[in-house]
């Protein structure tokens, strides 16, 4: 890798952990049910297609590291501080990756169908790994909540009282933005050529 490119290279991960940290900690205030919304997958997966896979995982572990030190996790880590801080990470960095690797593997046929599917790929998996992380370390605690809510069944109470409308809004989020998302590389690509 030339040194010029290197150099944008990091200058531009830089700016992309930085709008990660930033949009989480303002995301943190906008709440649909018990959970903020998801506003980072976007830079995620933007900072993915430009910079590749790792830099998908970085801006990931970025996201991860931003919810735990904001306190929004806090309900998590009073049950299961180990559990907390596995999922969170590992939702973030999987959700990176995944995002980089879908759109290394269709970006040479089509970058906006690139796009599109790392924009679904990249919730699915946010979403799929803390659905995980609930049922694995948090589960008498979403008992609670279900008993709370009324609701009979712990896990139906997961997917549609507590990941399900932010799932949605974080995928429609993606969605809505891959056009610009398509742009924004494009662009970019043009000007570090």
């Amino acid at each position: 890798m030339k040194t010029n490119t290197k150099t944008k290279m990091i200058v531009g991960l830089g700016v992309m952990t930085a709008v990660v940290v930033v949009l989480q900690l303002l995301g943190s205030f906008i709440k649909f049910g018990v959970f903020s919304i998801s506003l980072v997958l976007v830079p995620i997966i933007v900072g993915a297609a430009l910079y590749g896979i790792g830099a998908g995982a970085w801006l990931g572990l970025a996201f991860g590291i931003t919810v735990i030190a904001s306190g929004d996790a806090g309900l998590f880590l009073t049950v299961s501080p180990a559990g907390t801080v596995l999922t969170v990470l590992l939702k973030g960095v999987l959700a990176g990756l995944a995002a980089g690797a879908v759109y290394k593997a269709i970006e040479k046929k089509n970058k906006l169908v690139a796009v599109i599917t790392s924009g679904i790929c990249a919730p699915v998996v946010n979403t799929g790994i803390f659905v995980l992380g609930c049922w694995l370390f948090f589960m008498p605690l979403i008992n609670d909540w279900a008993k709370a809510a009324g609701a009979e069944n712990a896990g139906l109470y997961v997917l549609t009282g507590v990941v399900g409308l932010n799932f949605f809004v974080e995928l429609a989020i993606n969605l809505v933005l891959s056009t610009v998302i398509v742009r924004i590389i494009t662009i970019a690509k043009k000007d570090s050529n």
